[in-house]
């Protein structure tokens, strides 16, 4: 697929981001729900291949069966030449990558990347789906973190009948069990397994076996230990070594029960109680008898490497490769050397029946379409589809662009679209306003177009529907060339009210212009809020208002006016004499009369008590009349000093009238 096809005329791709043995993913545009997808679709050499398309069919039906926030969600499934599954995008990298970037890995960043995956996993095998292919490859971490699994291809619900078949299946050789590798019967153990390696890769950066061929490495996975981590870093926490050691045991048995117990115990291997935990081992095995290739198992074996590309990732082992090779030999069991003989012949046959690959030509784009055709024969490929569209870079009759592309590598005899110019075409653009932008823009999107869309609000023209376009009705464009940007209607502009608390009336009349509504205006007196401030308003803040629509407010006019009295009253002053001191030298002479100091606090309406008043000085007893301003049924009081020291002190109310 190319940039700018589409599928099933709803997904146009964008680019392609990933492809493995038998399907290619692209990151499309749903065109309907306008949100990025992956689109995985099977490739063009097995299109044909019955065991392809059943286990991608497989795949898409698995997983539409599982909804888990750490498994990939399966959009929509196609089916016909080119069946295509579409998923989630998940905007990040593989493990694989994420590992290879970010080793060494923190110790809970690890753990909290494998109780996702244990999350997912634990939620398939509930589900009684086995997933078979557990890797870095297949398992997908976002930019926040987040872990997602996919790739259930070689996935198979569980049954009372699929449980005691021994069909071959491939899957990575780095990662699959002992029992996979050798075509036994996978059980939930074999995803555990795989399980106990990914984490061994996380924490180490790497896998635990490698060799220079499938076989060998699988040869390890049931004959050599897991390599020790403290070895590799003496740092890494018993405990968590030993959710390795038991997760990867060579006997099914001897591993976790459940995914879910596996996830348990992880979850507290950095407790301090765990400390001075010692190292897993599991209980010994009693040798068995070395067991006998059947038929059968060759013939599984041989069909599994024709139906998929081989490679040293992927092998499918016979029982016999099981025994450890330090076993003492028997004379009774030297056939089974010839095991690895049969298995090279089988591989063989199957590279020399193997069809051959071609490279698609690029000189094909270019020529005319005739040119092109006998090109393809030459090249033993047969003539697809030919498709004309118009296009200003090559004239009319001219290649300009195939599918597959250019330079890629197909089987002999395989079909190849041409894609022929129609030359330059023109449109003429349309009255659009007043109708529906979802219906036009599907429709300029189908002709070649780069359809945008701005929103604003409109009393008149209905929600999504058009109110202006960029380019004037009659306007002749090439559809290809041209960018047509629409004024879409998101309907009344609806404004949600604010707190107009404290607003002054200039703020108020402002916030009423800029939105279009119309003000309503009352007053009322307030002791705390200042005047011709806001004290209240309807509707109540974050309500939803319309343009044109009326508010209502009422404005401070400060504190009410109290009503105040007016009285007097006479008050009597009395004088005591105090003498000054006399001179040695006048002792006949008769004392000086010193007057006395008088100082009058009042508190009422506009005094304050603690506030001199008056102060004078007196040599005799002296009448002095009081005047007083209160509140309506408040009061008075006043207190008077004589020489600094309090004489009078009274609280005082007005005569009844």
């Amino acid at each position: 697929m190319n940039q700018g096809e589409r599928v099933s005329g709803r997904y146009k791709i964008i680019e392609k981001i990933g492809s493995g043995g038998m399907a290619n993913v692209y990151l499309a545009m749903d065109l309907i729900l306008e949100r990025e997808v992956a689109v995985k679709m099977i490739s063009l050499d097995f299109q044909n291949d019955k065991d392809s398309l059943r286990r991608f069919q497989r795949e898409a039906l698995s997983t539409t069966e599982l909804t888990h926030p750490n498994i990939v969600t399966i959009y929509d499934v196609g089916e016909g030449d080119r069946p295509y599954i579409v998923m989630e995008y998940v905007d990040g990298m593989d493990l694989k990558q994420y590992i290879r970037e970010n080793h060494p890995i923190p110790y809970k960043k690890v753990i909290n990347i494998m109780e996702q995956i244990l999350d997912a996993i634990e939620y398939a095998h509930k589900n009684d789906v086995i997933h078979r292919d557990i890797k870095p490859h297949n398992i997908l971490i976002d930019k926040n973190g987040n872990v997602k699994i996919t790739d259930f291809g070689i996935a198979v619900a569980l049954s009372q009948n699929s449980i005691t078949q021994t069909n071959s299946l491939l899957g990575s050789v780095q990662y699959i069990s002992p029992e996979q590798a050798r075509g036994n019967v996978v059980t939930k153990q074999s995803d555990i397994y795989s399980l106990g390696i990914v984490l061994y890769e996380l924490l180490t950066g790497t896998v635990p076996f490698q060799g220079e061929s499938a076989v060998s490495i699988a040869l390890k996975h049931f004959q050599t230990p897991i390599p020790s981590l403290h070895e590799f870093d003496s740092r890494i926490p018993q405990p968590l070594e030993n959710v390795v050691l038991k997760a990867t045991a060579k006997e099914p048995r001897h591993r976790y029960a459940t995914v879910g117990e596996m996830k348990e115990d992880l979850k507290t291997v950095l407790s301090p109680s765990r400390r001075g935990e010692e190292r897993f081992e599991p209980p010994a095995e009693i040798e068995e008898d070395t067991l006998v290739l059947d038929a059968s198992a060759l013939n599984a074996s041989s069909e599994a490497m024709a139906a998929s590309p081989i490679s040293d990732e992927t092998i499918n082992l016979s029982k016999e490769e099981e025994k450890e090779t330090s076993k003492p030999k028997k004379k009774r069991r030297w056939w089974w050397l010839l095991l690895p003989v049969i298995l090279v012949v089988v591989f063989v046959a199957y590279l020399l029946s193997k069809p051959v690959q071609v490279i698609i030509p690029k000189e094909l784009v270019g020529l005319e379409q005739e040119e092109a055709v006998k090109l393809l024969e030459e090249n033993s490929l047969e003539v697809g589809e030919i498709i004309t569209r118009p296009n200003d870079d090559y004239e009319e009759g001219i290649v300009f662009r195939v599918n597959p592309d250019i330079e890629a590598s197909v089987l002999e005899g395989s079909e190849v679209d041409l894609y022929v110019s129609l030359g330059e075409e023109t449109f003429k653009i349309k009255d659009y306003v007043g109708k529906s932008y979802e219906e036009v823009r599907a429709e300029l999107d189908e002709l070649g177009f780069e359809v945008e869309s701005e929103t604003a609000t409109s009393e008149t023209v209905p929600e999504g529907s058009i109110i202006e376009q960029d380019i004037d009705s009659g306007e002749e464009v090439v559809p290809s060339e041209t960018t047509i940007t629409f004024t879409v209607s998101s309907g009344r502009r609806e404004i949600f009210m604010i707190d107009l608390s404290g607003f002054s009336r200039e703020e108020v009349d402002k916030y009423v212009d800029e939105n279009g509504l119309y003000l309503s205006t009352s007053e009322e007196a307030s002791d705390t809020i200042p005047v011709d401030q806001v004290i209240r308003q309807e509707p109540e803040k974050d309500t939803s208002l319309y343009i044109g629509e009326r508010i209502k407010v009422v404005f401070s006019t400060g504190p009410e006016e109290a009503k105040t009295v007016s009285f007097s009253e006479e008050v009597s002053i009395p004088y005591e004499e105090n003498f000054a001191e006399s001179q040695d030298d006048e002792e006949d002479e008769e004392p000086e009369l010193l007057p006395n100091k008088i100082k009058i606090y009042i508190g009422d309406y506009e005094n304050d008590i603690d506030t001199v008043y008056e102060e004078f000085t007196i040599q005799e007893d002296t009448s002095r009349k009081l005047s007083f301003i209160i509140e309506e049924g408040e009061s008075a009081e006043y207190r008077i000093e004589r020489d600094d020291e309090q004489i009078i002190k009274k609280v005082v109310t007005p005569e009844p009238e």
